[in-house]
């Protein structure tokens, strides 16, 4: 009998994709569902950027690009990562791939041997993970819950490494939370992992644009930090560019090296086309990302008040991306106008895309059983129409 490879067995599929597609199919069929799965911007990208990537286009920019991405996108990431970040790196430092998500996963792979221990926070991006166990390694859950805003503590880091801890993987603004670590939390973590050899961090800023709180802080600015330190980030999130899949790493040079080896012999270089737009994105004026910035923060202010009126609903206020995610464990047990149970977050994600028609998903993916995800990437009017519908459909259980 025809059989995957052992290693595909053991992941998991995405569950954030399956609840996007299931209500895809639910809109085919004529049924209005606000869709709140996907951490996708709603906005268009920027026209100066579409009109660069044209211009690329009758340049002629149509042949394969170098591994490692363009000079020109690498030498406007440099300049990007001193003038917003205080960081120095070279070209040389730096590896363009196709998008974050090939940025992580090459990391992971060049770095992580079977056996060896991947330290992550819970909650987590549901790909961690499963990213860490095509590489064969073992992914060691920590968790930090609602009533630690979900931040990992420097004690907890601490208490989960062992003699094959080889990675920590941080996501500061947070998926799935919104959470952002502080300077001072940072530097935290930052002399746990420099008091241990050989300890690396991940360090994913996608989020780095979407910010409530002020100045990004990046775990890479403490002495000694650069050397340990693979900043992971792109033009997906903060120029709405998801589909032009362009994402980076910032890392010592041996280690982009490697990950220059491996993405050479299985993707090659990024897009062409994609690659002259997300430059122009790095050195074109960034009123658009502010623009983008404060309309997401009129989102959060317009959610939060939302989802603190629904009655059995935990709300902690995000600092940063685009996400809000509810404790809501209280209707775990109560059961549906149907006669069906809710066991737990994915039941409850379940039943308010079956009957209120929103589609979120469930805490159980991301790492923590007690919340569900929603993305407020998307109109005001939908937000206010959805939370009016998960506020009639969590009432209607009993």
């Amino acid at each position: 009998m025809a059989q995957l490879s052992d290693r595909l067995q053991r992941l998991a599929p995405s569950a954030t994709l399956a609840m996007s597609q299931k209500s895809s199919e639910m809109k085919a069929q004529g049924i209005d569902v606000i869709n709140m799965s996907v951490g996708e911007p709603d906005f268009n990208t920027p026209d100066h950027i579409k009109e660069a990537a044209k211009q690329a286009v009758d340049d002629n920019y149509s042949r394969y690009s170098p591994v490692p991405g363009y000079m020109d996108l690498r030498e406007a990431i440099v300049a990007k990562l001193k003038k917003e970040n205080q960081l120095d790196y070279t070209p040389s430092e730096i590896l363009v791939s196709n998008g974050a998500k090939q940025s992580v996963c090459n990391t992971v792979m060049a770095l992580i041997n079977p056996g060896d221990e991947v330290i992550i926070p819970a909650p987590y991006w549901v790909s961690y993970p499963q990213m860490v166990k095509l590489a064969g390694g073992t992914p060691v859950i920590v968790e930090a819950g609602f009533d630690q805003n979900f931040k990992m503590t420097p004690a907890q880091l601490e208490a989960a490494i062992t003699p094959k801890t080889r990675l920590l993987i941080l996501c500061s603004p947070s998926n799935p939370t919104g959470s952002v670590y502080s300077k001072a939390e940072l530097e935290g973590l930052a002399k746990v992992i420099l008091s241990h050899d050989d300890l690396f961090v991940l360090a994913d800023e996608i989020y780095e644009h979407i910010n409530y709180i002020g100045k990004h802080e990046s775990i890479a600015q403490f002495a000694g930090m650069k050397e340990r330190a693979i900043i992971v980030n792109g033009v997906s999130k903060a120029y709405a560019m998801t589909g032009w899949r362009i994402g980076y790493i910032a890392a010592p040079e041996w280690l982009v090296k490697g990950c220059n080896k491996l993405q050479g012999q299985y993707t090659s270089g990024p897009c062409s086309v994609s690659q002259k737009a997300a430059e122009l994105a790095y050195t074109a004026s960034q009123d658009c990302v502010e623009e983008m910035r404060q309309a997401f923060e009129r989102r959060r202010d317009l959610i939060v008040k939302l989802a603190k009126d629904i009655p059995g609903l935990e709300v902690n206020v995000p600092e940063g991306a685009f996400y809000l995610f509810p404790k809501c464990s209280s209707f775990y047990g109560k059961v549906t106008p149907d006669g069906l149970t809710i066991e737990n977050s994915s039941d409850l994600a379940m039943y308010l895309l079956e009957k209120g028609h929103v589609a979120t998903v469930g805490g159980d993916a991301f790492g923590d059983p007690d919340c569900f995800r929603m993305s407020y990437a998307t109109s005001d009017e939908n937000i206010v129409e959805a939370m009016r519908r998960i506020k009639e459909a969590l009432a209607a259980l009993h």
